[in-house]
């Protein structure tokens, strides 16, 4: 279990959860002298306002925290766990109005990440009783799944590059009994990965294809696919020095892949899963690949490159092609791919896009129930046209400013003929200003409700 969570504890503090309609009734429960400090510090159950109530001794006897009414806490279930970086070291258990206890149990543990890599790491203070019905173990399986993602993306790229990525997926391997190949530099051209060896090739830190494989051949076929740039300069069509500084958060399509299989397969699914993550870094030099250039798939497909910008495309289809092959039940896969996503839906909720209806209706559902919000866009078969080259089969990006994450999944959507559950995530990665739950800094998206959704088509036995 979780070091942020005890299984009982008789001494835990209450937390005290109330909305502002339930708070005359709480303050009529609490001792005279209890109820006097919280009107005399002006305690009025504002969201997220807490207080300390000491006693007699001074110490810590209870806390106050404000929450919403029942409706409007749906929008935020973590709420409760906003307490877990700032309270003071001690045993606690939620009581009153928590609503959803694995959210709200889940939200503490995720709020109290930290990463410590490059500073003294905090000492571990307040720890939550685990609430009655909470899976303790498979609760700790996916906050440390999820901090394992987060350390992925906060690590900057002098320490992630494409070598760093295949040793944290070999780690997990070595963690789950998994197995992984990679093929690495100019094997990608002798294996017919082309593209990947492209986008790579301009870096001294060798280009890879990353390969997982987990689990019963005979049970269905799960793959995940991670989009693994340690960094993007925007290659010739490079990116202004602004657009540059969260750059080592754009292999967070691997992170929120890698961790997504973690939950998986130590769950112990029934299901044979596979990960792959095309791993490179978009550099620029004198063999970077350049605007106008045709480059070969391994689908077959010749792409004309119209921004060298627009990379994450290029590996992604190589990989998602290998991964068709195999015409594999469910194929997922993440990327921080456009910043056209995050134009129209914001960093919080990352578009998705399937042909597959029923699919697309339990991603949406499942995103909700887990707090893992997403939002269907269409495949909208008309701005294929977008994609047009009068010298190739395709260019890779569109010839406008329009529908740029539509554009993207449309053309990722060429690389997959086989498969009939695909889905493609355009996740962000990264948390611009705290929410409970959710700190400052790189997130993982889509992957706790893509473990929800395999492990709904595949329970464990």
């Amino acid at each position: 279990m979780n070091t942020l969570v005890v299984a009982a504890c008789p001494a835990a503090i209450p937390v005290h959860c109330v909305t502002k309609t339930g708070l005359r009734a709480l303050l009529a429960d609490l001792a005279p002298e209890a109820r006097r400090f919280a009107e005399a510090q002006g305690f009025a159950a504002q969201p997220g306002q807490h207080i300390l109530l000491p006693d007699a001794a001074g110490a810590v006897a209870a806390v106050l925290l404000g929450v919403e009414g029942i409706e409007a806490r749906r929008r935020d279930p973590f709420a409760p766990g906003r307490l877990a970086a700032s309270l003071p070291a001690g045993d606690y258990v939620l009581a009153g109005e928590t609503g959803d206890p694995d959210l709200a149990a889940l939200g503490w543990l995720l709020q109290a990440y930290r990463f410590d890599r490059y500073r003294k790491p905090a000492p571990i203070a307040a720890r939550l009783v685990l609430p009655e019905d909470v899976d303790g173990t498979d609760l700790a399986r996916i906050a440390g799944s999820v901090a394992l993602a987060r350390d992925l993306v906060n690590t900057p790229a002098n320490d992630m590059g494409p070598a760093e990525i295949e040793l944290a997926i070999r780690a997990l391997a070595d963690e789950t009994g998994a197995v992984v190949t990679a093929i690495i530099g100019d094997d990608l051209l002798a294996r017919n990965f082309p593209m990947i060896h492209a986008v790579g090739r301009a870096s001294p830190r060798a280009p890879r294809l990353i390969d997982l494989v987990w689990g019963n051949p005979d049970h269905p076929k799960v793959t995940l696919v991670g989009k693994g740039v340690a960094f993007d300069t925007g290659g010739l069509d490079l990116k202004p020095s602004a657009g540059m500084l969260l750059m080592k958060k754009d292999m967070g399509g691997a992170a929120a892949a890698i961790a997504a299989a973690r939950m998986i397969m130590l769950a112990r699914l029934p299901v044979r899963l596979r990960l792959l993550v095309p791993a490179v870094e978009n550099a620029v030099s004198g063999s970077a690949f350049r605007p106008g250039d045709i480059l070969p798939s391994r689908k077959g497909l010749s792409v004309e490159i119209g921004n060298t910008d627009a990379e994450g495309r290029l590996i992604l289809a190589d990989a998602l092609a290998l991964a068709d092959e195999e015409a594999p039940e469910l194929l997922i896969d993440f990327a921080t791919l456009t910043g056209a996503a995050r134009t129209a839906l914001g960093p919080d909720l990352p578009p998705f896009y399937t042909h597959d209806e029923g699919l697309a209706a339990e991603i949406a559902r499942l995103g909700q129930a887990v707090n893992d919000p997403v939002w269907r866009m269409p495949l909208w078969p008309p701005y294929e046209r977008m994609l047009e080259s009068r010298i190739a089969d395709l260019n890779h990006v569109s010839g406008g400013s329009f529908a740029g994450s539509v554009t993207a999944a449309l053309f990722l959507n060429r690389f997959v003929e086989k498969t009939q559950s695909y889905a493609h995530f355009d996740i962000y990665a990264w948390t611009p200003s705290a929410r409970p739950g959710r700190p400052e800094g790189g997130e993982c998206q889509a992957a706790r409700l893509t473990y929800a959704l395999v492990r709904q088509l595949h329970p464990p036995g």
